[in-house]
């Protein structure tokens, strides 16, 4: 685990865009918000959602961490808590397979820096480039697996400025991948 300023350092460095910065971030702290969100919801499937969730979150409102608030890490709790709390709450569907539910001693996994291979550095640091807006957008649209109308939508964007949009920064990304 990083310290404290380290973790400053990282959240000051993301607000950036700096996604080489995102990634270490990540690996120092999703052990712990992990632990939490699953302490909270007891499900795996629930509990990687939320995740993602909250380092988008992360991602996008980094630059609004005040460190005479909370510390680096507490600040990131409360993120994921607070996801993870609403997501607790909303009914959940009635599936025909019954979801996992975690022991206790179960815990999360990350991948150490070293384990990522160049291409996904390089990923990462493309989609770093981009305005924010796009960024998130974009992460929406990967992650959040959201329809071209559901992402429409939740931007309150027209349909045809998202797509635009979105091929943009996907040939941007394209562009950046090989130079």
């Amino acid at each position: 685990m990083s310290t404290p300023v380290e973790i400053t350092w990282l959240l000051a460095a993301v607000a950036k865009g700096d996604a080489v910065a995102f990634e270490r971030l990540y690996g120092a702290t999703c052990a712990k918000l992990y632990g939490v969100v699953l302490r909270i919801l007891r499900r795996h499937d629930l509990a990687a959602d939320v995740m993602e969730e909250a380092y988008l979150q992360v991602w996008l409102e980094a630059g609004e961490f005040d460190p005479t608030h909370s510390t680096p890490l507490a600040w990131m709790v409360a993120i994921a808590r607070r996801l993870a709390i609403d997501a607790a709450r909303k009914p959940q569907p009635v599936a025909s397979d019954e979801p996992e539910i975690i022991d206790e001693d179960e815990g999360p996994g990350s991948v150490p820096r070293h384990e990522l291979t160049d291409d996904l550095k390089r990923l990462l640091s493309c989609i770093g480039r981009l305005e924010p807006d796009r960024q998130r957008m974009l992460l929406l649209a990967y992650y959040g697996a959201f329809s071209r109308d559901q992402l429409s939508a939740k931007l309150d964007m027209p349909v045809d400025l998202l797509r635009a949009s979105l091929r943009r920064s996907l040939l941007e990304i394209e562009r950046c991948l090989k130079s």
